[in-house]
């Protein structure tokens, strides 16, 4: 082999002979993707490697068509705006509908069927500060908002579903310019006061917790977030039997199941994998 082909090779992405699996770097995904590493072991025999933390959605998606994992979990609302730069679409079919065809035709990926959950952005307040206000919707916050301190993740302010769209949908004006933080800071800071409303998702666990409020996004600004694994087309090739994994996946988890292993992680602080192992028990997949 010649100096430059070894150059060549030593720059592309690692073949490994095994499926590896992605995660984003919050609990929910790192439950998901242990959920795909754990159920492609028990259906398939084949050894899963995973790469979790991954910081994003576009760093996931640039993993994912450069050959470094081979699955995630990825949500549909986000695919569709965030990754394929389309048109915000608030029909949950279209929306799956479009999305797989572009992952097919732009990148060879595969949308395998929902898990059977939706994880949409919520934006959320103290439960007290709702109930001494009256405010249950976006609409009503609005007018509180002018006195408010806001946290958001680094995505949400940057995304065209994010924060610019919302703040113009609702016209919501903040006392400050957005504190932005790690996702897993957002519910401390406010529960210690140091802002008053945050954008999460509607599975956090500590939303039930912590006895929060999500308020309603009654414009239906945020498009549908049903969660589905993606999939290289390449991967499915190489070993075809995760598909049956990926299909005994479909429809089995509810939102309330979701929030219960983001809860039991962040909340009770319990192992990823002894959580996922015991759901998948009890769902007897």
């Amino acid at each position: 082999m010649t100096i430059f082909s070894l150059l060549m090779a030593s720059c592309g992405p690692p073949r490994p002979d095994h499926p590896v699996i992605g995660a984003k770097n919050f609990t929910e995904q790192v439950v998901l993707g242990e959920l795909l590493a754990q159920e492609i072991e028990a259906k398939t025999g084949l050894k899963v490697e995973r790469h979790f933390y991954l910081a994003g959605s576009y760093i996931c998606h640039q993993a994912l068509i450069a050959g470094r994992i081979d699955a995630y979990v990825e949500y549909t609302g986000t695919a569709l705006t965030a990754i394929l730069k389309q048109p915000v679409d608030r029909d949950p079919a279209r929306v799956l509908d479009t999305v797989r065809r572009l992952y097919a035709q732009k990148y060879d990926v595969t949308v395998a069927q929902p898990l059977g959950f939706e994880n949409s952005f919520a934006m959320i307040v103290r439960g007290d500060d709702a109930r001494r206000l009256g405010v249950k919707t976006l609409s009503e916050a609005a007018r509180y908002a002018p006195k408010w301190r806001l946290g958001v993740g680094y995505e949400f302010e940057e995304r065209p579903d994010g924060l610019q769209g919302l703040s113009q949908a609702y016209g919501l004006k903040f006392a400050a310019p957005p504190r932005v933080m790690d996702l897993g800071l957002l519910y401390r800071a406010l529960n210690q006061k140091q802002v008053d409303m945050i954008a999460g998702n509607t599975t956090d666990g500590p939303i039930a917790a912590f006895g929060l409020t999500v308020l309603e996004d009654d414009k239906h600004y945020f498009p549908p977030y049903q969660a589905v694994p993606l999939v290289r087309e390449d991967a499915l090739r190489r070993w075809p039997q995760i598909r049956t994994a990926l299909d005994a996946l479909a429809g089995k988890i509810s939102a309330d199941d979701m929030r219960g292993m983001n809860e039991a992680i962040d909340g009770e602080h319990r192992d990823v994998a002894i959580v996922v192992r015991e759901f998948r028990q009890k769902r007897r997949l």
